[in-house]
């Protein structure tokens, strides 16, 4: 049997550096030239979509078992789970409203931060902080979601010390208030705040201090981007805030959006740049675009939203 390497392309992780996995497995090289696609297949339990398989070719670059496979099992992973120069990186999923998280922490002094925490995985969160050893200073939202209560009440509850962030233009409140340049500090680590309005006027994107990654919230989905009709939405200024403040990162900068309907986990400034299907657009088009969605509103809003606008200080 032999897979095509389209078959491989789900839930799936970009990379940028070279990857050596065991021999009963296989890796997608990048060879630290540029982002690529990766997979890893192995024999582990707990993973889906099983394959049967006398494989021995998978695509280019992808190196086959030296053992024979009656049956292997496709696992995503991404090579920044354990990011060098300190930096640990983890991208967390919520099925219900398909709601990314991600935790971040400088290993050396375990401070963390998390991004986007939902309420429903509010205990796995905890729970990995734990058993990781981390101390968690920060749980910060990219915007007042519209499709989920966000869990940042909660880990205030649990975790004494820890503060909430969000948008001063959010309409929101927290502890601490983000504005365009501010820095949030974990270890020797940061993120950069870039204010990115358009899905609601407290969108922001986080940035981390190399410009390797960024946390781009609704704002830029994969090959997408958040919705302009309710809140504060303005296609315009969504059109603005991706190409001013997104797409002049560099192009090899891998983007994280805070949800995915599709399978996909990561993108690059690159990839979006030649392949988004709205925002390759004419200002003009893409607000035409927006207009004739004609999208039910989110099923939780009226749930979500007053929640979410006293983020991290109410009580749960």
């Amino acid at each position: 049997m032999c897979l095509t390497f389209s078959q491989l392309l789900l839930n799936s992780y970009i990379l940028l550096n070279p990857l050596e996995y065991k021999s009963d497995g296989f890796s997608w090289d990048s060879y630290g030239l540029k982002p690529v696609l990766a997979y890893s297949l192995c024999f582990q339990k707990g993973y889906s979509r099983k394959v049967p398989a006398h494989i021995k070719h998978i695509g280019p670059g992808l190196r086959t078992s030296k053992q024979p496979l009656d049956s292997v099992i496709i696992r995503p992973y991404c090579s920044r789970m354990e990011f060098g120069k300190g930096l640990f990186f983890r991208q967390l999923f919520e099925s219900e409203s398909s709601t990314y998280t991600y935790l971040l922490a400088d290993k050396e002094s375990r401070e963390a931060v998390l991004i986007d925490p939902v309420l429903e995985t509010v205990e796995r969160d905890l729970k990995l902080v734990e058993e990781l050893g981390f101390n968690l200073k920060v749980a910060v939202n990219t915007h007042c979601h519209a499709d989920h209560i966000t869990g940042t009440g909660l880990l205030k509850n649990r975790l004494f010390g820890m503060k909430s962030a969000i948008s001063r233009h959010s309409g929101a409140s927290a502890d601490i208030l983000l504005s365009e340049g501010d820095k949030i500090h974990f270890g020797k680590h940061h993120l950069s705040v870039r204010e990115t309005p358009g899905h609601t006027d407290g969108c922001v994107t986080l940035v981390t201090e190399d410009h390797s990654m960024a946390f781009t919230g609704d704002a830029l989905l994969i090959r997408g981007c958040g919705r302009t009709d309710f809140q504060q939405g303005c296609s315009r200024k969504l059109y603005e805030s991706v190409h001013q403040k997104i797409f002049t990162l560099p192009p090899q900068c891998l983007v994280f959006p805070a949800h995915d309907y599709k399978g996909q986990t990561a993108s690059t400034v690159g990839e979006e740049k030649r392949f988004n299907p709205r925002l390759t657009k004419s200002m003009e088009e893409f607000v035409d675009i927006m207009v004739n969605l004609n999208l039910p509103k989110p099923a939780k809003i009226d749930i979500a939203v007053p929640a979410n606008l006293v983020c991290g200080l109410h009580e749960v």
